[in-house]
């Protein structure tokens, strides 16, 4: 059978999971796998500060990392957050605030020079933020950005996306929404189709594990590499939920359930790619 190249098929073409990690597995040496954080590892809850990754998926991830050439996280929390949640986690690459910082196998964060002057900017919108915002909007503080949401008072949506909109054009900020959240970062040229189209560039095959509307920009990069090289194998698997209806799942080649689910489906995948 000639190497599937799912990557480079148009959205929702159904795809056999197991075929794809039979692929995967002749060239596991040259395999990348990429997942977001929320709503791919981790359950996404009330409190953002208080996600932690699902068990069954961090007992997966830790036997898949030798077997491929490299597992990356690609989120829009910062480096020592998933550091934190995922402290236990060896060789494996983090990339966040959408590509803003890095570390690679454990090693120091590095920030992009050019989102640096913007901290404090970040800073005094945060507390802009807590001072403006209506009580049930939760605000956070992520240095090199700033997170609204109301996932706990829906009814605030409307009003805070339009707060937030507002102060990126006054800023000059850009804006990224989420399930329920919406998000000022800098005006860097840094997101995760650009972190997964560089990384990939001298990679053979590539997965990608995400549930948001930002991941979106991850299947592009992974489609565009497929389109480019017959002999890349590009994988893009959204973990469904109802929040982003079936725009994530209508990008992807398949679907998953939960992070839970996602855990049973990775232990699977190590099984095949030994």
């Amino acid at each position: 059978m000639p190497p599937l190249n799912v990557g480079n098929q148009p959205p929702r073409t159904p795809v056999n999971a197991d075929e794809a990690w039979r692929a995967t597995a002749g060239r596991a040496s040259g395999t990348i796998l990429f997942f977001d954080f929320d709503g791919t590892l981790a359950p996404v809850g009330d409190d953002p500060t208080a996600v932690q990754p699902a068990p069954k998926v961090l007992a997966a991830i830790e036997p898949l990392a030798p077997l491929v050439r490299r597992i990356a996280i690609v989120s829009a929390r910062p480096v020592e957050f998933l550091r934190d949640r995922l402290g236990g986690l060896a060789g494996v690459d983090l990339y966040g605030l959408y590509g803003l910082e890095h570390s690679h196998s454990g090693g120091e964060t590095v920030t992009e020079p050019a989102a640096l002057p913007w901290v404090p900017t970040m800073a005094d919108l945060a507390d802009l933020a807590r001072t403006e915002l209506p009580l049930g909007t939760l605000v956070e503080f992520k240095r090199l950005s700033v997170a609204l949401h109301w996932r706990t008072a829906p009814q605030l949506g409307e009003a805070v996306q339009e707060w937030g909109r507002a102060q990126a054009d006054r800023l000059g900020l850009r804006v990224q929404g989420g399930r329920m959240v919406l998000e000022l970062k800098p005006p860097v040229d840094r997101d995760k189709g650009m972190v997964i189209g560089e990384v990939i560039r001298d990679a053979g095959a590539a997965w990608y594990f995400g549930d948001d509307v930002s991941d979106i920009k991850a299947f592009t990069a992974l489609r565009a590499r497929a389109a480019a090289d017959p002999d890349f194998l590009g994988v893009c698997v959204a973990v469904a939920n109802p929040e982003t209806g079936q725009e994530v799942a209508d990008a992807a080649d398949l679907t998953i359930d939960s992070p839970a689910a996602l855990g049973d489906f990775l232990a699977r995948a190590a099984q095949q790619l030994r």
